[in-house]
């Protein structure tokens, strides 16, 4: 542990963890010896990092989180697996991540990604990159959260379910069956209220591929087609760009089946 690193007398730290360059560890803190906590990072007051755990650069790990438990998973044995968090993501107060069940096995946090307090992250999951987390959201084991998510705080997502890029979830949603990329849910259970317009737009897409998303989305939802018509009615009549190539991936892997539209809809 270098001399820039900033690190509370009260913190119990294993002197076979490895701790960057420029760490900021406080008070009371607890971190385990197969802990690795990448450079710049800040793990605030009485936070508690085990297991196989790696850590980013430039992270905060606010007061209370605990990160690396064992998974709350009857099968798991003692075995060996892993959480890893990208860069410059903030896990705030009390939220919980547990590591994978299954040997060698990991749970992963992409960067830039905002865990809200009391957020859970259970064993297995993979969490993309500018994925947003609000109070009290939490994730089953084996879950897919895509890039630039938004989780509403309370919502619930059943074990193996799959939410699709610039996806946004309501607040207190219960989300049994997977989320198509672009769109907006809510419900209990959740359905799709239209697309995310406002999210597609910040995340930089072009005009054209919003266009094609657009239609990509009529053909599933308001054509009345089943779902593997409506995939290839997709693959014919919307123009290819990355988006609608990812929009068709996740559809054809969908082995949960996808949200439906409310009938409330009116986008």
């Amino acid at each position: 542990m270098g001399e820039e690193n900033k690190i509370h007398p009260t913190a119990i730290i294993h002197p076979n963890a490895r701790i960057g360059k420029n760490v900021e560890i406080g008070p009371y803190v607890i971190i385990d010896g197969d802990v690795e906590i990448g450079d710049g990072t800040k793990v605030l007051p009485h936070a508690v990092i085990t297991g196989w755990t790696k850590i980013g650069k430039d992270c905060v790990i606010f007061p209370s989180a605990s990160i690396g438990a064992e998974p709350q998973d009857l099968k798991f044995k003692g075995e060996k697996s892993y959480v890893v968090i990208g860069d410059r993501t903030k896990v705030r107060e009390f939220a919980t991540i547990h590591r994978a069940c299954g040997a060698e096995e990991e749970t992963r946090i992409g960067n830039d990604c905002l865990l809200m307090a009391y957020t859970h992250v259970a064993h297995n999951c993979v969490i993309g990159n500018n994925v947003v987390m609000a109070n009290n959201a939490s994730v089953a084991g084996h879950v897919i959260v895509e890039d630039r998510v938004v989780l509403g705080g309370f919502a619930g997502v059943h074990q193996f379910v799959k939410i699709g890029r610039n996806a946004m979830v309501g607040g207190f949603s219960k989300l049994v069956q997977d989320v198509v990329p672009y769109t907006i849910v809510d419900g209990r259970p959740a359905n799709v209220c239209g697309l995310n317009s406002v999210g597609i737009s910040r995340a930089g897409i072009s005009l054209s591929s919003r266009r094609s998303i657009k239609q990509a989305y009529k053909i599933l939802y308001r054509s009345g087609l089943k779902l593997a018509q409506a995939i290839s009615v997709i693959e014919q009549e919307v123009d290819s760009c990355p988006e609608v190539e990812h929009f068709l991936r996740f559809l054809r892997d969908a082995d949960r089946g996808i949200c439906r539209e409310s009938h409330e809809s009116s986008n």
